[in-house]
């Protein structure tokens, strides 16, 4: 039996009332879901309104009513035997988690919603927008590869529903990743996946199904289009595709308020108008949990190099950086204070070390961190897989320190970070080692193939532009490249350290060898 089938009372008020929340109209739907919770005598109808306007509530940033909303639905929903009640609360509480800064009760609720959701037996259109709200909430929280997996999830389930492919469009997903990557230095990547938000919207346009897209969607896409326009994308501002026309779509949510104020930004800096878009700043107040707390800082400093003055750029650029990191690092705390231990159960324990992974990366440049690359050597390893290393340390990167301050060098290590990252090959693997110091794996690869990426990485290094971000200290990089034997100890660590030490005395060697200028 679906979790349709279960509500038996005031059914078309509670379809009336996802129907306005879906076109962005929030407010109206609480009304109704005031009057069937008043009235309903039914456990399952009050718990199905109890858990909507918790949504409506969120959507509409009325952060005083969370706790309270969640504590009733919470009462609700308790001794209903309904996975998917269970698991779409979660995934909602998380989200009022998120916005009220507590970190760890969001992760906790982010486990409970996808154990619940994952254990529905017969899902039905209600599971997929569970579905869709945890993946809102993987999202806002940076978890950026759970977001994905969770809306294709709600994508396969509503198709199977009849529901709209884009109804589950979810561009907001995409475009919190891509500004992620901007905050951390990695402004190529965040144009990458920009543009593949709007070939996603480019095919709905063509198809002719682009006004059957939720508001919410509209402007989202309209913000990821002003964005593109703000890093010097030529974007198409023609009939359906205006950023400034999409920006105006979103109706009632918070959310849409704020990329819409943040999108007028972006605008102002594509058209040439890059002191308006610092004085629009400087009046815009919009929520940390939209694009992250970043982003105001990111897009000042984007406008103040365009007006020219880029001492100020810098120095936005330095407090954008700040706010990212501050943000991994509180991440990171929460795995740290050991909130999988705080969860009762064994399997949600197993369930909390799935988020591992994202959460132990480096916080300066979201690469993966020294624990994860042994942890990646040692399986390609013992898969009897052949594997070079290369060791990568930083050239005049002292010289940034002393004479710019530790937060030039932090920007450093996030472009170098980037720079890797995007001459290597498919299927390469980079993790900041510590310090100044990087390390690629290179699976199957041969000593000549290294060679080749060595002068890939030195190359790309080497035409950054340096002089716009640390002016007068030149950075460089010395790349030593060693194969890990199976012979080379009587254990793999013992291999892995022979094979560490001999990439570190190449590494070593470049560093005296003449460069090209």
């Amino acid at each position: 039996m679906g979790w349709s089938d279960r509500v038996t009372d005031q059914v078309d008020a509670l379809k009336q009332a996802q129907r306005l929340q879906e076109s962005s109209r929030s407010a109206e739907a609480c009304v109704i879901l005031d009057r069937v919770i008043r009235t309903t005598t039914d456990p399952y109808t009050r718990a199905e309104a109890l858990v909507q306007r918790l949504s409506a509530l969120i959507n509409l940033g009325r952060t005083a009513e969370f706790t309270r909303a969640i504590e009733e639905a919470s009462t609700a929903v308790r001794d209903l035997a309904e996975p998917y009640l269970h698991g779409h609360l979660n995934a909602l509480a998380a989200l009022a988690a998120h916005h009220q800064g507590a970190l760890d009760r969001c992760v906790t609720h982010l486990v409970k919603a996808a154990r619940a959701l994952g254990a529905v037996e017969d899902p039905d259109a209600h599971t997929a927008w569970g579905w869709h709200d945890l993946a809102m909430a993987y999202s806002y929280l940076s978890f950026h590869g759970y977001a994905l997996g969770a809306i294709e999830r709600a994508r396969q389930l509503g198709t199977a529903a009849g529901i709209p492919e884009e109804t589950f469009a979810a561009p907001g997903i995409r475009l919190r990743n891509a500004v992620a990557l901007d905050h951390n230095g990695d402004s190529d990547g965040c144009l990458r996946v920009l543009r593949d938000v709007a070939g996603d919207f480019g095919r709905f346009l063509r198809a002719g199904r682009a006004a059957r897209l939720r508001p919410s969607s509209l402007a989202a896409y309209g913000y990821a289009a002003a964005r593109r326009a703000a890093l010097g994308d030529r974007v198409d501002r023609g009939a359906g595709a205006d950023p400034a026309r999409l920006l105006e779509h979103g109706g009632d949510s918070a959310r849409a308020r704020d990329m819409a104020q943040l999108g007028q930004v972006c605008l102002a800096v594509a058209d040439g108008r890059p002191i308006e878009a610092v004085t629009w700043l400087d009046r815009t107040r919009v929520g940390d949990e939209t694009l992250g707390a970043a982003e105001p800082a990111r897009l000042r400093s984007i406008a103040l190099s365009r007006a020219g003055d880029h001492a100020a750029a810098h120095r936005a650029d330095r407090l954008a950086f700040r706010l990212a990191a501050q943000r991994n690092d509180r991440l990171r705390d929460v795995y740290i204070d050991g909130i999988a231990a705080r969860i009762d159960h064994e399997e949600m324990r197993r369930e909390a070390a799935r988020y591992e992974g994202e959460a132990l990366t480096d916080p300066l440049t979201g690469l993966p961190n020294r624990r994860r690359l042994e942890r990646y050597i040692g399986a390609v390893v013992a898969r009897g897989e052949r594997v070079v290393i290369g060791v990568c340390d930083l050239d005049g990167f002292k010289a940034v320190n002393t004479r710019h301050g530790h937060h030039s060098g932090d920007l450093v290590l996030q472009r170098i970070a980037g720079v890797i990252n995007r001459v290597m090959r498919r299927g390469d693997f980079v993790a900041r080692y510590g310090g100044d110091e990087f390390v690629v794996v290179l699976p199957g690869a041969s000593m000549s193939e290294a060679a080749e990426v060595a002068r890939r990485i030195e190359g790309a290094v080497r035409a950054e532009d340096w002089e716009s971000l640390v002016p007068g200290t030149p950075v460089g990089i010395s790349i030593g490249f060693a194969e890990v034997g199976d012979g080379a100890g009587p254990t793999l660590r013992d291999a892995l350290g022979a094979a560490f030490e001999a990439a570190d005395r190449e590494m070593l060697r470049a560093k005296t060898r003449p460069r090209a200028s």
